[in-house]
């Protein structure tokens, strides 16, 4: 940051308010701020580095705010103002009277004029004033989770615009496993917990008041059950439902090697996007969905073989790629985008972590059209270019993990990252009537990647 930019900053800060911009689509970057995208749109780099990032919010005003992921200090917060109009941020602000938790904490989200966030284990909100950027207010404490640190222990929110907050607990475990149940034959089967006692407190999504202080688990009723890890999560105000996108169970052929093979491990289960109504029953940890068959499968904990089919339980709307880790959900309301893009969902995929001995996969921020409420074709890729590798043979070799997904207040789309922080500005200049089949058709090349498309059962193998 240049002396001119510390001087802004330094003014800002101490002044008990200042003018709001005006919000104008600012100009792309060169070079897209690496991204890769369709025809079309462009990206501008807002901030290089505000830190390990997880999700983020804009204002009304264009401020914007983002959870970061550390476990210590009392600072868990990054406030972004853009001072002149360029679209970069110029004044950078930590702020956060709590204290940070666990590296999971995750959620940054405005509504009705609070800013909500979320540690681990605590959901705090703070009312918010567009003419002052950090909120001057101490933090309410909305709802804690009285538990220890576990894995898995993301809160992430939703609010049903009636006076619900739903709130996600997820389950520690990759499918309730009971090492103790497993016999020492190294070909044996993994045994699951049954029932799973994690599923009284664990796998799902409670409901609670968005307005009632100091709630814990108690307060609040069970929505849905059987969800294993859902990070991403979002009311969709068009449809008057809750949607989310819940990460698969791993491990496989670890756990069952006689009856799924290595390409198996890599390839399945399916990630699962869901529309979730009040008692719905997802089935994990019992259940895995398959993406390649549209079926809800028995898991081999409990007894399944590759074969059964799982019944009495609740399907995704759509089976999206093993392992690619759907970190945040959006559906886009704005009208800066072509038309086509109206109402549909944008998933961050924050990429594979134990898809060996394959390529790790995924990596890029998804775009699924939208029809009546459900998805209308395949998914399809939107903004790629994270990576900076061909391969990405292990996570770490990926530059960076798209994370969380706001859209500002003039339609743009932001885009952060969870490896050093750098948050884009997704915006559209091209034109709405043209575009279509021949920008589309030159993105789905791209799933010919190596960490796109799915992996060849043997020369993957032989390749690496």
């Amino acid at each position: 940051m240049n002396i001119r930019l510390i001087i802004i900053s330094i003014s800002l800060l101490f002044s008990c308010s200042s003018e709001v911009i005006s919000l104008k689509v600012p100009n792309a970057d060169f070079d897209n701020g690496g991204l890769i995208l369709p025809s079309g749109f462009g990206a501008l780099v807002v901030a290089d580095s505000v830190g390990p990032a997880r999700h983020l919010a804009v204002n009304s005003n264009g401020d914007i705010y983002i959870k970061l992921r550390i476990d210590t200090g009392d600072k868990g917060n990054m406030a972004l103002r853009d001072v002149n109009g360029d679209g970069k941020a110029d004044v950078y602000q930590r702020f956060g009277d709590y204290p940070n938790d666990g590296r999971f904490a995750t959620e940054m989200k405005i509504h009705k004029g609070y800013l909500y966030y979320s540690s681990e284990l605590v959901v705090y909100r703070q009312k918010i004033n567009p003419k002052k950027l950090i909120p001057t207010e101490k933090p309410e404490i909305i709802m804690v989770d009285e538990y220890p640190i576990r894995w898995h222990n993301a809160k992430s929110l939703a609010f049903d615009n009636k006076g619900g907050m739903y709130v996600t607990f997820s389950a520690p475990t990759n499918s309730c496993e009971d090492l103790r149940l497993t016999t020492g034959d190294p070909n044996a089967v993994v045994k699951g917990e049954f029932p799973c006692s994690q599923l009284n407190i664990l796998g799902g999504i409670w409901k609670f008041d968005e307005n009632k202080l100091d709630q814990r688990q108690s307060d609040g009723v069970r929505f849905a059950t059987g969800l294993r890890s859902v990070v991403g999560i979002t009311w969709n105000k068009e449809e008057d439902n809750l949607y989310a996108v819940n990460h698969g169970r791993d491990y496989l052929h670890s756990h069952a090697p006689d009856y799924y093979s290595k390409w198996q491990n890599s390839t399945l289960p399916s990630e699962e996007f869901m529309v979730i109504k009040e008692g719905d029953d997802f089935g994990w940890p019992y259940t895995y969905y398959d993406h390649f068959k549209n079926k809800r499968m028995l898991a081999p904990e409990y007894g399944g073989k590759g074969n059964e089919e799982a019944k009495g339980y609740v399907d995704p709307i759509m089976g999206l790629p093993a392992h690619w880790a759907p970190n945040d959900l959006m559906f886009y309301t704005g009208n800066q985008f072509p038309e086509r893009y109206k109402n549909g969902a944008f998933i961050a995929f924050h990429g594979s972590t134990n898809r060996s001995p394959y390529p790790q996969a995924g990596y890029i921020v998804a775009f699924i059209p939208f029809e009546n409420g459900q998805p209308k074709g395949n998914w399809e890729v939107f903004a790629d270019g994270f990576t900076g590798t061909e391969v990405v043979k292990q996570m770490a070799d990926s530059k960076y993990r798209p994370m969380g997904l706001a859209e500002g207040p003039d339609g743009s789309l932001y885009i952060s990252e969870s490896k050093n922080g750098k948050i884009w500005r997704v915006i559209f200049s091209g034109n709405k009537v043209e575009f279509g089949k021949k920008q589309l058709t030159q993105m789905e090349k791209l799933k010919e990647k190596s960490y796109l498309r799915i992996p060849d059962k043997e020369l993957d193998l032989l390749s690496l």
